[in-house]
């Protein structure tokens, strides 16, 4: 998550505009049975939300989008596409569906647009209601994104009628990568929970979780791909304060909360009818390459490929305040200080889709899609 916010009204203009142009590719190179995507969550899925708020965690600036089309910084945080885009082009799309607040700027095409997905993830954002305000200011939260698809829900309603638009939204697959911004909260004491130790932090994030996805099955989704946390620890913003080496406490926290969200997950499909879910163990396929990083083609999983500080790990991947930048990015596990390169969400997309339950479980994204 970057700490430089540009708040220029034409920067903003000239990505809406960029993404409606994106938008008629996105919607072309879907494949037939391709499923429509709704996603939610922090930076790991945010393609440009946070370009319309007043938020430091942002993207729209070089060196982000190096490696996207015509080397454009739209907001994602990664040199080229992210992991929503790599899940969205499993399914034979050309990216993620656009963000909520760019088609909600364009009400003529916003009817025919949600038809095709939409996407509300938010970077620093995360499932508590204060996570990352204090740290990034304006960010859109969980709770506030499950209410901007109701919005949604009720056009779709307005569009096809109730009965179809029911049918239609239970078809759909909501992608979910969220909470690894409540536990940096929780480290640095910012969590507004600080009273409470970790176990019982832990706690309150899971069944706020909870009632985040029993609203939006209320609200007629059914089939949830939801990824887990990474080791957190190791990302360079953690591990160059740490002389270059992994936070196990915030290591402790990605394995408990993929273990409790399982645990929330097989509840709610047992309680809710007709409720489905694959969830990613970001952390196993993470330690995986960092065990073997040569056998998936990485030579380096511990700096960051763009960035400045030791490790490129103390400030974010900005071209303007002179940040080093890498030449061999397919080499490089992290892009910036927390997130991963395109190619590393790419291998991610792929074991989502198509791994097995070493990896996503009790099915992968594929299976999840096509049952």
């Amino acid at each position: 998550m970057a700490s430089f916010a540009s708040n220029n009204y034409g920067l903003v203009l000239l990505f809406v505009l960029y993404s409606l142009a994106m938008l008629g590719m996105q919607v072309a190179n879907g494949t037939k049975d391709a499923p429509t995507l709704f996603i939610f969550g922090d930076s790991t899925f945010d393609v440009g939300t946070n370009n319309f708020l007043m938020s430091k965690s942002k993207a729209n600036f070089p060196y982000n989008g190096i490696d996207f089309y015509h080397s454009f910084p739209t907001g994602r945080f990664s040199n080229g596409f992210n992991t929503a885009d790599q899940i969205a082009r499993q399914f034979g799309y050309q990216q993620s569906p656009p963000p909520f607040l760019t088609l909600e700027r364009n009400r003529y095409i916003f009817q025919k647009s949600i038809l095709q997905g939409v996407n509300f993830a938010s970077g620093g954002s995360g499932i508590l209601r204060d996570t990352g305000s204090l740290e990034w200011g304006e960010v859109i939260f969980l709770g506030n994104q499950v209410e901007q698809f109701s919005s949604v829900r009720d056009n779709l309603t307005e569009i096809l009628g109730p009965v179809k638009a029911a049918t239609f939204v239970s078809k759909a697959l909501f992608l979910i990568s969220v909470g690894s911004n409540d536990f940096f909260d929780f480290a640095r004491n910012e969590s507004g929970s600080i009273h409470l130790g970790a176990e019982e932090y832990l706690a309150v994030v899971q069944l706020t979780y909870f009632s985040h996805i029993k609203k939006l099955y209320e609200l007629g989704a059914r089939k949830f791909g939801i990824v887990s946390i990474a080791p957190i620890g190791c990302c360079p913003a953690v591990s160059s304060l740490n002389g270059g080496k992994c936070v196990k406490a915030l290591n402790d926290f990605a394995v408990a909360f993929h273990s409790t969200t399982r645990d929330l997950l097989q509840r709610l499909s047992y309680e809710l009818e007709g409720f489905q879910f694959s969830l990613g163990n970001s952390f196993v396929m993470t330690t995986t390459i960092l065990k073997s990083p040569s056998s998936f083609g990485f030579k380096e999983t511990r700096s960051a490929c763009c960035g400045s500080g030791y490790l490129n790990g103390q400030v974010g991947c900005i071209k303007a305040q002179n940040a080093s930048l890498c030449a061999k990015r397919k080499e490089f596990l992290f892009w910036d200080w927390f997130h991963p390169t395109e190619i590393a969400s790419e291998l991610a997309a792929k074991t989502l889709f198509g791994g097995g339950i070493e990896f996503v479980s009790p099915i992968n994204f594929s299976q999840l899609a096509y049952s």
